[in-house]
């Protein structure tokens, strides 16, 4: 089963304000991944913030 996290979560996560989350999400250069919307909750999918810290780390 998918694990999902909130705003609050990827910020905590990455150490970032809201705006900084959104200005990654936002920059085609960085390719933070993209939020779902389940609802009217905006949420980041755990594996894909996973995919990109692997990659980040690969560089």
């Amino acid at each position: 089963m998918a694990q999902y996290l909130t705003s609050r979560d990827v910020q905590k996560r990455y150490k970032l304000s809201r705006s900084s989350l959104y200005r990654y999400k936002e920059d085609p250069q960085i390719r933070f991944p993209k939020p779902i919307k389940i609802g009217h909750r905006i949420l980041w999918r755990e594996a894909d913030l996973d995919a990109f810290d692997q990659r980040i780390a690969a560089k």
